[in-house]
């Protein structure tokens, strides 16, 4: 909290007949760049749009406070996920190969002009 930045930094939880069904955040990763984070919609809610509109939000807003770019860090596996920032113009930059919970994974990052 205390490198938190109000103007800059944002976290939207949506809800659903008043329970939590997804949220994002913004973070500020310097050099105006924005770091979309954990990005979550419940299994009960996706496919309604959710996850685009969290998406949009984060986007508007990191426009909005003057950032120059956005970027993520995501999992190949989370296949919804990826084409959701597809679709929203992010670009895939990054990939690297990992081992996780002994599992084998491929880390990636994603990037938005703005």
């Amino acid at each position: 909290m205390d490198h938190h930045h109000p103007k800059r930094e944002r976290i939207w939880i949506a809800e659903e007949e008043g329970q939590p069904v997804g949220s994002v955040m913004v973070a500020d990763a310097g050099n105006s760049v924005a770091q979309l984070r954990l990005l979550l919609v419940e299994p009960q809610s996706r496919g309604k749009g959710l996850g685009k509109r969290l998406i949009d939000e984060c986007v508007s807003f990191s426009r909005h406070a003057g950032y120059k770019k956005m970027r993520l860090w995501t999992q190949s596996i989370l296949v919804e996920a990826r084409h959701l920032y597809q679709k929203a113009g992010f670009a895939l930059v990054e990939e690297k190969k990992h081992k996780s919970f002994g599992h084998s994974l491929v880390a990636e990052v994603w990037e938005l002009p703005l």
